[in-house]
């Protein structure tokens, strides 16, 4: 017997994707080819913007930075890959590749959950102790948050590979999804899963729930306060400097809850319920520098000046 498993251990995957919806692959390269340039200029140009704009310098843009790079490191884990799958005949994957995958895929987002927990924070500061604003989140602390916030975003998701892929692969090596993630890679081990499913479950759980809970108990604070302020002006402004935010978080959890927590549907083919989801972990990232320049004043005036310095340096 050990024989037969030894000779069929699987040494890459195939990554099914949209096998079963063949007639959308042209239409969907061209959209995602377009979501991807699209997210990768909006981020650039909010990250350009924070760093050539001395205004943009303070702990809450820093940690704006950060979520833009989150949100041009994590498609491009996965969108690459897709786009060639999309044009080609061939969908594999090799073991190490998939692994390679699976980690920056988990670390990234896991990162950005932490990410949104240490800026659901500095908006709490910000508008519940706007006094001592800049004796608790010093750059110091700053830097202390988001150094922590990518350590556990990482550390966390190597303990995930390391469980997912210390199991054994011996019958079917078709990934039902784009690119590899836990659920779909941990359904075609021929070992048992119990503990790498455990993990996933007491890990999602303490981190996953109280990044939630920081970001859920700062908002309840925020919206207390804010309800407090007399003035509608006063109002006006304390929301408008967390909107942003709150709408990102919405978004962020929403798309994940959507991809990873709903029913398959019966009426649905697997293909379109893949669709779905792949369309909501690339439009996020595509959204979110949409939003805060779109909201945020500051960083419109810096857009502004980083795009008039192009021009007048092309026309020059």
């Amino acid at each position: 017997e050990m024989d037969v498993y030894n000779l069929t251990t699987v040494t890459q995957f195939i990554l099914i994707g949209l096998s079963d919806l063949p007639e959308v692959r042209y239409p969907l390269f061209v959209a995602f080819v377009i979501i991807y340039q699209i997210t990768l200029l909006g981020n650039g140009l909010i990250l350009l913007a924070i760093v050539t704009e001395k205004k943009l310098q303070t702990p809450m843009y820093y940690l704006l930075a950060n979520l833009s790079l989150l949100d041009i490191f994590c498609p491009s884990a996965t969108v690459p890959k897709m786009l060639k799958n999309l044009l080609t005949e061939d969908h594999s994957i090799s073991f190490v590749g998939c692994a390679l995958q699976l980690y920056f895929l988990v670390a990234l987002a896991g990162t950005e959950v932490f990410l949104l927990a240490v800026m659901a924070y500095d908006r709490y500061v910000a508008i519940c102790f706007p006094l001592r604003y800049s004796l608790i989140m010093t750059k110091v602390r700053c830097v202390q948050l988001l150094f922590g916030t990518w350590a556990a975003g990482f550390l966390n998701s190597f303990v995930h590979t390391m469980s997912t892929f210390s199991l054994s692969f011996c019958k079917s090596n078709r990934v039902n999804q784009y690119y590899c993630d836990i659920p779909p890679v941990v359904a075609l081990s021929c070992s048992s899963t119990y503990m790498a499913e455990m993990l996933l479950l007491v890990i999602a759980s303490i981190f996953g729930v109280g990044a939630f809970l920081i970001t859920l108990i700062s908002y309840i604070y925020i919206v207390s306060t804010i309800l407090k302020i007399r003035s509608a002006e006063g109002k006006r402004k304390a929301f408008s400097t967390c909107a942003s935010h709150l709408l990102v978080v919405f978004l962020f959890y929403g798309t994940t809850i959507f991809t990873y927590m709903r029913p398959t549907s019966s009426q649905h083919s697997p293909g379109r319920d893949r669709l779905i989801s792949m369309l909501y972990g690339v439009i996020t990232p595509m959204l979110n520098p949409i939003i805060y320049s779109l909201r945020n004043t500051e960083v419109k005036g810096a857009l502004r000046k980083v795009l008039h310095l192009r021009i007048c340096s092309q026309t020059a």
